[in-house]
């Protein structure tokens, strides 16, 4: 059950720990985490929130600017909360966003505004925020900002916010959707094309349904889907050992064999290479070719659209 899922992770904390009265929960609702319930300023409370528990991994988004929320709230000022320390009660960085009532929005955090608070102080010899040390993530809704200051847009009573996701951005895109292609997508009814020269598919691709004009259409869709991505064509897949030297080229002109071995750890390769994103390209086995898979994609050029 995804909400039992979700309630595994993250936990209310409340004003009650410090006598309040306020509650809260969160639950999985039309695919999005639904935080709600009712914050009271009785008994000096006035605060609710809710907390992941410790991460069991520390989370590292070194490589990244910021945290983006998709968020549809009821027009109240809500705080969003890192932490570095695995301690419960240790210093918090805290980003305060506002939201429009019954309005879905995106909500930046760069990590270079959070602000380091402990128990709503902010601690101005503090080490900044640490993005490759998340130990937990909080969300809070309280009639304090920080240092005494009150929240200007809070109001005591029941209160809702949706998050639909949270995300990290400003890093390094690498492609999402690896697609395995063919050679020779693109040669079936190109002039100049000698069919005498092409391997069985390009001279066969009518008698064998258009696999080859069928497997562009992929590619295009793949190309205009949003996604970043990386469409690999290999020349004949072939049942030999892999570890071969490999070419890479763009056109669809080559000819050739490629292992399916080597075509699988290039997938695996792929994921980890930024100039790998976003392109279409040939590859074969050759005995003058490289293993060096970050040189293989240095002349590599992004696809035009």
């Amino acid at each position: 059950n995804p909400s039992d899922d979700l309630q595994e992770t993250w936990g209310a904390v409340d004003d009650v720990v410090m006598g309040g009265v306020s509650e809260s929960s969160i639950r999985l609702v039309n695919k999005a985490a639904l935080f709600t319930g009712n914050v009271s300023t009785a008994n000096s409370g006035g605060f609710v929130s809710v907390r992941t528990r410790n991460l069991p991994t520390p989370l590292n988004l070194a490589e990244y600017e910021g945290l983006e929320l998709r968020v549809k709230g009821d027009g109240q000022r809500y705080k969003f909360i890192l932490r570095n320390e695995s301690k419960w009660d240790g210093i918090a960085y805290c980003y305060s966003f506002d939201t429009q009532k019954d309005q879905w929005m995106n909500v930046s955090i760069p990590f270079a505004d959070l602000i380091p608070v402990f128990r709503a102080k902010t601690l101005k010899d503090a080490a900044p925020f640490n993005p490759s040390r998340i130990c937990a993530i909080q969300l809070m809704l309280s009639k304090f900002e920080y240092d005494g200051a009150l929240n200007p847009q809070f109001a005591p009573g029941s209160f809702v916010l949706q998050l639909e996701t949270i995300k990290a951005y400003g890093g390094i895109t690498k492609p999402q959707f690896i697609m395995i292609s063919s050679a020779g997508v693109t040669r079936p009814g190109r002039p100049g094309i000698n069919l005498e020269e092409e391997p069985p598919a390009v001279r066969m691709n009518d008698q064998l349904g258009g696999i080859l004009t069928w497997k562009l259409r992929g590619e295009e869709a793949v190309r205009d889907s949003g996604v970043s991505y990386t469409i690999i064509r290999p020349c004949a897949l072939t049942e030999e050992p892999g570890g071969q030297a490999l070419v890479f080229a763009q056109g669809d002109n080559i000819r050739g064999k490629v292992s399916r071995e080597d075509i699988a750890e290039l997938c695996v390769q792929v994921i980890e290479q930024p100039k790998a994103c976003n392109v279409t390209f040939e590859v074969k086995e050759a005995s003058d070719g490289l293993r060096d898979w970050q040189t293989l994609f240095c002349d590599i050029n992004t696809d035009s659209n």
